[in-house]
């Protein structure tokens, strides 16, 4: 039996949950005082999408915001940082890359019971089915051309030049990320993954050490779910979750991305473009559209990607692993994080297969 269809859009919104319900009228009062030209009254309701800050839509006469706070409980010392979010928004937006506006930070958790900061609604769509079902040939073609050129462009900045010095730590980035994501794997772990006990172990070593590449900005999670395509026109509007992002080596942002490709068939809800017929839909081949983001940045491709996937597939394995944590403890955003801890395992081993490739 063939696997069902991811759905084609991404950013239900459902009525606020329970868990994250706070004072409306504290956080009216506080906008007011804060946020030039807010007025009221204000309606609220949560976005189902997102796996780890909470995120709202907040409907007034004159304009929609977005709002998004760390979660409620306890949580992990590294994640949900929503105050390096809205830092990393600041300076991005000064510099005309699409990101929406922020507008204010409150870390004082009296307003609404955590840290959270608003941006400006940005409309558009978010295609979750990475195949883009709706869209025509030319359509595809001309949205992954502006994503490629978006991500080309933000991996131009220089971090320190725009205001985010200090933003990522210094070292070998993948050294710290493999570390980071191991770190945090064994934090959540619920159960024994052998595939995931070898990828800790031989991630380190194969870590590239003989590459020098200049620091830029990392997004993190750089895929088709965080990036608004505009409503009616076949380009990036804004790119949002910046939850992950820090400075360190681009090839981490690319062949993350890249994953849309390579990921493997029944793994990630959203599908996967790993068999599709590529030329028919109108998509570029993996190999084409890293040709042509190496040519914006005007560098050599380099060699070595079997380590960047089987690191991306791991990280993205540790990854869940933390929202299924969360939703045991009944504090994950999204309703279906739960299904995420039955998906842990093969992604993992999907992650060791790349290794295998790439001379584990």
């Amino acid at each position: 039996m063939s696997e069902p269809a991811p759905k084609k859009y991404f950013g239900d919104i459902v009525e606020v949950k329970s868990a994250h319900r706070f004072d409306l009228g504290r956080l009216e009062a506080f906008l007011k005082e804060r946020v030039a030209g807010f007025t009221t009254p204000m309606s609220v309701r949560q976005f189902e999408g997102g796996q780890s800050n909470p995120t709202y839509i907040l409907d007034t006469p004159d304009r929609t915001y977005v709002l998004r706070r760390k979660p409620p409980g306890v949580t992990l010392a590294s994640a949900h940082a929503v105050d390096r979010e809205h830092r990393i928004l600041s300076a991005l937006f000064a510099q005309g890359f699409p990101v929406p506006e922020p507008l204010v930070y409150e870390e004082d958790p009296e307003v609404i019971g955590s840290p959270f900061y608003l941006m400006a609604h940005v409309p558009g769509r978010i295609f979750f089915d990475c195949r883009m079902p709706d869209l025509n040939p030319d359509e595809r073609a001309a949205v992954c051309d502006s994503i490629n050129e978006t991500l080309a462009r933000l991996h131009s900045f220089d971090p320190d030049a725009i205001g985010l010095e200090g933003y990522g730590r210094p070292g070998n980035y993948f050294a710290r990320q493999v570390a980071r994501w191991s770190r945090q794997y064994r934090d959540t772990e619920s159960h024994r993954i052998p595939a995931m006990d070898r990828l800790i172990e031989w991630l380190p070593g194969a870590v590239p050490v003989d590459v020098e590449r200049a620091t830029r900005i990392v997004h993190g999670d750089y895929s088709f779910h965080n990036i608004l395509i505009h409503p009616t026109e076949p380009k990036v509007a804004a790119v949002i979750d910046w939850e992950l992002s820090t400075t360190g080596d681009a090839m981490g942002d690319l062949m993350y991305h890249a994953m849309e490709w390579y990921r493997p068939a029944g793994i990630d809800p959203r599908g996967t473009l790993k068999g599709e017929d590529l030329a028919a839909l109108g998509i570029p081949s993996l190999d084409a559209y890293l040709v042509r983001y190496f040519e914006r940045r005007g560098l050599p491709m380099p060699g070595n990607l079997g380590f960047y996937r089987a690191y991306n597939l791991f990280r993205v394995a540790a990854i869940w692993q933390g929202v299924a944590a969360r939703a045991a403890a009944g504090n994950a955003s999204s309703s279906n994080a739960g299904e995420m801890a039955a998906k842990v395992e093969p992604l993992a081993e999907a992650a060791w297969i790349e290794a295998l490739d790439a001379g584990a």
